[in-house]
């Protein structure tokens, strides 16, 4: 049993409050902690379901059920003279019925006269403003790492129990990093993924680490707004952005938590501009793949709800998911769907996203990194952009002639075409003002028309699509070279 659970839990008991609103599906472990709490105070404690309605739960006490319904539930409390606790269980859907609001109102303003104290305790709870001013809520705390260790090494021993002769395959490096991706859980839920990686062949390796962080993502993203990206990309995928590169390779070992004797706070994120096609995203796969943590998607344009209220939630909802997910990449991708200036005809929704975001960003203290990309830098507000808000602005230009000649190299090798076999110089010059997409499509493109004509695709045959494709560098040039103005006094260039 948590001790600092049960001292807030008498505490918020002794300041005489008549509700507790708790959110958890941990219903033994709450039970559990209130059987201690009444035995403290010596108050009578009894449990509601609508399947076995009104219970006493005591030692020794004969078990008597009666007032399956809500509405007689509540009235049985309120008639009652009698002291005690009432645990009433997923009460939630109960709530719409105005008579239920207002008895329970009446049993909270009477309850100093009979010391009577209503818990409702639900997977979720939404508390009517009915009944708002006299609830209070409370949270289960969440297993520190020692906990965590503890509830690995009892799985640990469980499965050696039903294993004689055999021990469970793991070195401390790995348990250490179990337990850490198994932070911001609750017990059961840390157990239960504890088992997982454990029982299935008696071992924790680095593929057990990758099915967890994947198991904990399921269980705590309940928006859907969210993605989990399953693959992210080596460094050795991306051509060209050196600077980029070096900067997030220098802040690797700080940002877990190698920096703190030097006073070096844990990097914040970086935002990066550019053209389209050119390796932002490609570059915030890599950032995840080469810290080696979880990297989330966030795309602004799937947090928008016709409901009032909902956008934002969504957001703080998704925020508080990276936050349980740390240490972890966030990558919001085209920021400016959601955060563009200007924007007074949506209610001024995407006003409170931007203070909610960056509020959040302020505030955080777990190891999220954000990793923000955008092709309209012209409709971002200032707020986001001025100094401070990330370690670093980069501008990913269009590729250089040697980045052009890298990322022909990956694409061929990619498929599993020897680059020796082709000129990628003659390649690499005439692509110029490609992105690295349009190179890609490129080579994609020559294997299509190979395969059509039963031909083997050469450096011809991509020279052919070179030159009958015009690159978006060409096609909107204006806005192109408007974008590079105005990035070459503001940002650091990405390559």
């Amino acid at each position: 049993m948590n001790a600092s659970d049960l001292r807030d839990l008498r505490l918020m008991i002794q300041a005489q409050n008549s509700m507790i609103v708790i959110e958890s599906h941990e219903e033994k472990r709450v039970i559990q902690l209130f059987r201690e709490l009444a035995g403290d105070l010596g108050l009578p404690l009894s449990k509601w379901t609508v399947t076995n309605g009104l219970q006493r739960l005591a030692r020794g006490y004969s078990a008597q059920k009666f007032n399956t319904d809500p509405t007689e539930v509540l009235r049985h409390i309120k008639s009652s003279d009698h002291p005690g606790i009432f645990l009433l269980l997923d009460f939630h859907p109960y709530l719409e019925n105005p008579v239920h609001t207002r008895l329970i109102r009446e049993v909270a303003q009477s309850f100093r006269e009979r010391e009577q104290y209503l818990v409702f305790l639900s997977p979720e709870f939404e508390i009517p403003k009915e009944i708002a001013a006299v609830s209070v809520k409370f949270s289960l705390s969440l297993p520190d790492q020692r906990k965590i260790k503890e509830i690995i090494r009892q799985v640990a021993v469980e499965w050696t129990q039903s294993n004689p002769g055999r021990k469970v395959i793991a070195d401390r490096k790995a348990i250490d990093l179990l337990a850490r991706n198994l932070a911001g859980l609750t017990a059961s839920d840390a157990e239960r993924l504890a088992r997982k990686a454990i029982w299935d062949d008696g071992a924790v390796d680095k593929s057990d680490i990758q099915r967890v962080m994947e198991a904990k993502y399921q269980l705590i993203n309940q928006t859907g707004v969210l993605s989990f990206e399953y693959e992210t990309a080596a460094f050795a995928d991306v051509g060209g952005l050196e600077n980029l590169k070096k900067w997030v390779q220098f802040r690797r070992a700080v940002f877990h938590g190698g920096g703190q004797r030097y006073g070096l706070e844990t990097p914040k994120g970086m935002m990066l501009l550019g053209v389209q096609g050119c390796g932002k995203s490609l570059a915030a796969k890599a950032v995840a793949g080469l810290w080696q943590v979880p990297l989330l998607r966030l795309d602004f344009g799937t947090l928008y709800n016709k409901y009032i209220g909902e956008t934002e939630r969504n957001l703080r909802e998704s925020l508080t998911t990276a936050e349980v997910m740390a240490p972890c990449v966030l990558w919001i991708d085209e920021i400016e769907k959601g955060l563009a200036s200007g924007g007074s005809d949506d209610g001024g929704v995407s006003r409170r996203l931007l203070g909610t975001l960056l509020t959040w960003m302020a505030e955080k203290s777990k190891p999220v990194f954000i990793v923000a990309t955008a092709n309209d830098v012209m409709s971002l507000p200032p707020e986001l952009l001025r100094k401070g808000r990330f370690d670093e602005l980069f501008f990913v230009d269009l590729p250089d002639e040697p980045s052009r000649r890298v990322i022909f190299e990956i694409q061929l090798k990619k498929r599993n075409l020897d680059p020796v076999r082709f000129d990628l110089a003659a390649l690499s010059q005439a692509a110029a003002g490609f992105s690295g997409s349009e190179i890609e499509q490129a080579v994609v493109s020559s294997l299509y028309a190979a395969v059509a004509n039963g031909e083997s695709v050469s450096a011809d045959t991509i020279l052919q699509e070179i030159q009958t494709t015009r690159p978006l560098s060409v096609l909107m040039r204006e806005k192109v070279e408007t974008l590079r103005a105005w990035a070459r006094e503001r940002t650091v260039p990405a390559n």
